[in-house]
């Protein structure tokens, strides 16, 4: 099976955002976003054999109880996370999450993407967000103090702000993500934000990991590489200025229950999934309380507006959408 489409970027983007450059707002749904988004990205072009994935966690799921005790009680966040975060731009951490926990989240999951995406599509990378709107148990993540307390202590914040949540779930054969960092991608007048990338199995290496290019500042490395929308040029400029340049990358498998908190300034990218397993993951943004939107939004932003209901470019992104969920603790 090969990893890559074969369709450019320009067919994938919504009739809206064809013309012109970035400057506009994004045509289209999340999951166009997603189906464009991924065509940026480099891919192998010879057929790779797919192997077995890892499975869920072999654990009984744990129950409503149990998964809402655990998600309430606070992580113990030493320095040297705060310190490595600050530095690196990422950390993860272990044991986060319980296997049961992850083994209840991973079997809503199915349900909710068999519902939205119905059969899986080989090859293609699914996404869905705003979950916490409608489902309790994905509301009781989104809104849990422990994740949001980890996003708050790392942001060196008193209290952040719900962005969105997300599924990302790679199914087999998918390809690449494109190396990106996110403080292009959320319409913010910050970079205090990070996101939780929270994989709902463990991930090993042929399942395509996160990966993470190691130094806050290392996006100044690439600082003077042109944006491309409809072709992989820019994937391929940020991955050779690096490898040119001796930039550190991360791509170290995931064990269950590692999550990993990434800054919006942190440069990441992932493998494609070689498994025969989805490759799911729920992710999480936070920004820190008090933060604006930029005066001019692009469509790399995707669908910012269905986060950010009712505020405007320039204005305090606040809305009945971005709770103060998270309080730093230590």
């Amino acid at each position: 099976m090969a990893v890559t489409s074969g369709i450019t970027g320009n067919e994938k983007l919504p009739e809206g955002n064809r013309a012109g450059g970035l400057e506009q707002d994004w045509a289209g749904n999340d999951q166009d976003w997603w189906d464009w988004y991924v065509t940026l990205a480099v891919n192998e072009q010879t057929p790779t054999d797919l192997v077995d994935g890892p499975g869920l966690p072999d654990v009984a799921p744990a129950s409503d109880d149990q998964l809402a005790r655990e998600l309430a009680e606070p992580y113990v966040l030493h320095a040297v996370s705060i310190e490595a975060f600050g530095r690196e731009a990422f950390v993860k951490l272990p044991g986060v999450l319980s296997p049961a926990v992850v083994r209840r989240l991973a079997d809503r999951l199915e349900v909710l993407l068999q519902a939205e995406h119905g059969n899986h599509v080989a090859g293609r990378f699914t996404a869905l967000e705003q979950m916490w709107l409608h489902d309790d148990l994905m509301r009781a993540v989104a809104l849990s103090p422990r994740i949001g307390g980890l996003a708050a202590g790392l942001l060196g914040e008193p209290g952040v702000r719900l962005y969105h949540d997300n599924a990302l779930s790679k199914e087999p054969g998918c390809g690449r993500t494109p190396w990106h960092h996110d403080a292009e991608h959320f319409p913010l007048q910050t970079v205090q934000a990070v996101t939780a990338w929270m994989p709902m199995s463990a991930i090993p290496g042929r399942m395509g990991p996160l990966s993470f290019a190691r130094g806050r500042g290392v996006r100044e490395e690439v600082a003077d590489l042109e944006f491309d929308k409809v072709g992989t040029s820019y994937d391929e400029a940020v991955a050779h200025r690096f490898a040119e340049r001796d930039v550190s990358v991360e791509a170290g498998p995931f064990a269950v229950g590692d999550v990993s908190f990434h800054s919006a300034l942190c440069f990441h990218t992932a493998g494609p999934n070689l498994t025969t397993q989805p490759r799911r993951a729920l992710a999480t943004t936070y920004f820190a309380d008090g933060a604006r939107v930029v005066e001019s939004p692009t469509l790399i932003s995707g669908t910012w507006r269905d986060f950010l209901p009712g505020v405007q470019p320039g204005g305090l992104a606040v809305s009945e959408l971005n709770p103060l969920v998270g309080r730093a603790h230590t």
